[in-house]
């Protein structure tokens, strides 16, 4: 892997690279697209990653306090919970040795006995409204940390606010794509890191944002590159140049 922004250099630091700010609350959206902007391939993301890609999916997941994803994609990618790496031993001094996850839902139709509840070692967060089942936020309750933010649907700054007054202040976002839409038309992210893969797949799929509209200045941070796949991060702060 090499960094061709600003520096052309090879094998860089990606812990050093993707190091959270210091002293401050951080939301991170971290997803894979081909070349023409398509989120997956026969509706998982597998079909878009590398080596590349999951070694810094890895590191990401290392550095974060928590993880947060849709239950869409909780669903449909088959998550369990993130499990201790030997490689996270340093980038965890004085934390937990894996994050938990947090789930999005408003619904609550989450499958209650799959591993991501039963066996996570950081108990399992879940984000949801009032108007959730009520039977279904008491059985949650049982196995996962339930935060209710928002009445009719999730109010995603009150749910990122409640994660942060749990000390989980760096939060990475994976998808789907319909909550990184909500996220950014809440102007909640500051970073996205976006690995674009070098392929072309057309059709249906999604764009790594859906639903609602946003319009978020980002300005390039850095790009990695490993085998023709591209490693981006864009940033707020450097919006502006």
């Amino acid at each position: 892997m090499r960094r061709i922004h600003p520096d052309i250099q090879d094998n860089p630091d990606i812990e050093l690279a993707y190091a959270y700010p210091a002293g401050r609350p951080w939301l991170r959206v971290n997803m894979v697209e081909s070349a023409d902007g398509a989120a997956w391939v026969k509706g998982l993301s597998g079909g878009l990653s590398s080596k590349g890609d999951r070694r810094i999916f890895g590191v990401l997941r290392g550095l974060s306090d928590v993880i947060m994803a849709g239950a869409a994609t909780v669903r449909t990618e088959g998550y369990g919970p993130a499990k201790p790496r030997e490689s996270w031993k340093v980038l965890r001094a004085d934390r937990p040795a894996a994050p938990p996850i947090a789930v999005v839902t408003r619904r609550l139709d989450l499958d209650l006995g799959s591993p991501l509840f039963t066996e996570a070692s950081a108990r399992t967060i879940v984000i949801t409204c009032e108007a959730a089942p009520a039977d279904r936020r008491k059985d949650a309750a049982r196995l996962a940390d339930v935060i209710v933010a928002g009445g009719e649907r999730v109010d995603m700054t009150l749910a990122v606010r409640e994660l942060h007054d749990r000390g989980l202040t760096r939060v990475l976002c994976e998808g789907g794509p319909r909550l990184n839409g909500q996220l950014a038309a809440a102007d909640l992210v500051d970073e996205l890191c976006l690995t674009i893969s070098p392929m072309l797949v057309g059709g249906g799929a999604a764009r790594i944002l859906n639903g609602e509209s946003a319009q978020v200045k980002l300005g390039l941070r850095q790009v990695l590159e490993e085998e023709g796949v591209l490693f981006c991060a864009y940033t707020r702060e450097l919006a502006d140049g």
